[in-house]
């Protein structure tokens, strides 16, 4: 099942010279865990809920054991800290759903669950 890194960060108005140089080289720390980025940044979007004045960034791994791995790889936590100098943000690894999934089917597990 796919698994994915989603990051919400908050950019400054000045981009240190470091987020640059991490932006160049996170794809070397992604390619042995078959990291593939969906989303970076996306400078369009279309706010239709609440405020959203972060930037997105969602990264797809084949699987949660691989997110985890490149989290925690040395390689990115090498280059992570020229990210977190100078941008905050909130990153989640979770997990995707499988083929052929149904919210009604959820719907109705959680209605069974609900009966007294």
């Amino acid at each position: 099942m796919p698994a994915y890194a989603i990051a919400r960060l908050r950019p400054t108005d000045t981009l240190h010279d470091e987020v640059l140089t991490y932006m160049e080289r996170i794809q070397g720390t992604l390619d042995p865990y078959d990291g593939r980025f969906l989303i970076h940044g996306a400078p369009e979007r279309e706010v239709r809920e609440g405020d959203w004045p972060d930037a997105v960034v969602i990264v797809a791994f084949p699987s949660m054991s691989h997110a985890r791995a490149w989290y925690d790889s040395p390689a990115y936590q090498e280059l992570l800290p020229l990210r977190t100098r100078h941008m905050d943000g909130d990153l989640i690894l979770i997990d995707g759903l499988p083929p052929n999934y149904d919210p009604a089917t959820t719907a109705a597990a959680l209605r069974t669950a609900r009966l007294p």
